[in-house]
């Protein structure tokens, strides 16, 4: 493949995401709220995997693609619903980024790896999953960890450790290196709280 064609596959991307009506604020720029997560993602590939492959940017880029179109209120508010709309999610992430891949030339061999990854399946034995659930994690903790808490009062400290141990195991041995080395910003009201879920 050459460089025209992940060039075109971004653009795609980009495209796909800059529907979003949804808007967040970032250092004073009001951005469609998943393209400034697919932003983040690639920011967080450039210094945490810099080395990454085509397929990997862009499976990286395209995690949360058009994710408003697949709200979590249409399921049941329980932990079968998460699950059932999850998983429908990464479906739907998968064979969305797979119809821009085709558009943008590529070939079965190459879409199939980025589906495999978006889809988040074979996390611990495939390395492209893996990578993207390393990344994603990071992004979240830098990103997003403190306003999932201030969403959630209801939560206690033992919840919260829960909730990121889960995050953590989820990690290989490296992200968690990377992220207690002072390379991504902590949310610092919450590092003692982070601190105390990952020496548990």
């Amino acid at each position: 493949m050459t460089q025209n064609n992940y060039e075109l596959a971004v653009e795609l991307i980009d495209a796909a995401n800059n529907e979003d009506t949804n808007l967040e604020n970032s250092d004073g720029e009001q951005w469609p709220k998943e393209m400034l997560y697919a932003h983040r993602m690639s920011d967080m590939q450039q210094r945490y995997a810099p080395n990454c492959d085509d397929a990997m940017k862009l499976a990286l880029r395209a995690q949360h693609i058009q994710r408003w179109k697949y709200p979590r209120d249409e399921y049941p508010m329980d932990r079968k619903g998460y699950h059932l709309w999850r998983t429908n999610l990464y479906t739907f992430h998968a064979d969305t980024v797979a119809a821009l891949l085709v558009k943008a030339g590529y070939e079965d061999e190459f879409i199939n790896r980025v589906k495999l990854a978006v889809s988040k399946k074979s996390l611990k034995s495939n390395l492209d999953t893996q990578l993207l659930e390393d990344v994603s994690a990071l992004v979240f903790i830098e990103h997003y960890m403190l306003a999932f808490v201030e969403k959630h009062p209801e939560y206690d400290e033992e919840k919260w450790i829960s909730i990121i141990q889960r995050t953590w195991n989820k990690m290989t041995d490296k992200a968690h290196e990377y992220a207690l080395s002072g390379s991504i910003k902590l949310p610092e009201s919450l590092v003692p709280l982070i601190q105390k879920a990952v020496s548990s």
